[in-house]
């Protein structure tokens, strides 16, 4: 099923006027890395722009700086949180164990969370008690890698997801027990629940570096926002995964105009996406 933006506004929580920061979600965010610190930047701008009530990030001394530098009111010290945003610019492959030990413990606590990048080979079978509030966000040659890490997988390419990709979703979905964002010029959103959804119209300049970590954010915030409604509906992760993924590709459309963007372009233009969505459905109840 194509996801709308009427869909899309239902699942955008506005704040009453007994919200506070608390209340209205706090997004953790363990992402960025040495080399990869912009990743930080991206998602943590993406996740403060779609509306949460605070952002903690958790990750290295310079990805922090920087992520302060842009948004001074971040947090940087642990505390209760309401959802996770995980890996994005962490390579697995040389991610130390300190990093490695944090991840595992942000993904033990069972909160409604984001996996991204460098957190995808984490993952356990659908056993985990936490699987079941956990979507990831891969492209096809992630997807692949984490499919052919499974105990007796049937070995798979990036090549073959790309020529089926829906089918991919829907097996990475059943095998893993999570919800399964498969990045694309179609987007892809399969559950463990049977949730088929897809979300199209992304212009091909989104293709660039970053816009993977915009994606994280806002589906992180959207996470944290609707952390109650997530404990109560099963369908809940699809329709926000695939709610974020109509925000990312309608900012990037704005961003754009028919030209090249940046990342930052695109998380720039969520918070005008999000009062159109909100200002269609205020029209509807007139």
């Amino acid at each position: 099923m194509e996801w709308n933006t009427e869909q899309a506004r239902g699942w955008i929580r506005v704040p009453g006027p007994a919200d506070d920061k608390y209340t209205r979600g706090v997004l953790g965010v363990m992402t960025g890395s040495k080399d990869y610190p912009g990743a930080a930047v991206l998602g943590v701008e993406a996740a403060a722009r779609t509306g949460v009530g605070m952002v903690r990030y958790l990750g290295p001394g310079r990805a922090g700086t920087l992520v302060l530098q842009r948004r001074p009111e971040v947090v940087l010290v642990s505390g209760r949180v309401q959802a996770w945003l995980l890996g994005s610019g962490i390579n697995a492959a040389t991610r130390g164990a300190e990093v490695t030990r944090e991840l595992d413990e942000a993904l033990a606590a069972g909160l409604p969370t984001v996996c991204d990048a460098g957190v995808l080979d984490r993952l356990r079978l659908p056993e985990a008690e936490a699987a079941s509030q956990v979507v990831i966000t891969p492209h096809y040659r992630e997807l692949a890698a984490l499919l052919n890490g499974l105990p007796k997988a049937k070995q798979t390419t990036a090549e073959q997801i790309a020529a089926a990709p829906a089918e991919a979703a829907v097996r990475a979905a059943r095998l893993l027990g999570v919800t399964v964002l498969l990045k694309g010029s179609v987007t892809r959103i399969a559950s463990p629940t049977g949730a088929r959804l897809t979300v199209s119209g992304s212009p091909a300049w989104l293709s660039t570096a970053g816009s993977g970590d915009v994606l994280g954010g806002i589906l992180g915030a959207l996470l944290a926002t609707n952390s109650a409604r997530i404990e109560t509906d099963t369908d809940a992760l699809a329709a926000l995964a695939a709610t974020a993924a109509l925000v990312h590709a309608r900012a990037a459309e704005l961003a754009s105009a028919g030209g090249p963007i940046t990342a930052l372009d695109v998380a720039e233009a969520v918070p005008t996406v999000m009062r159109a969505l909100l200002a269609v459905a205020a029209e509807g109840k007139h």
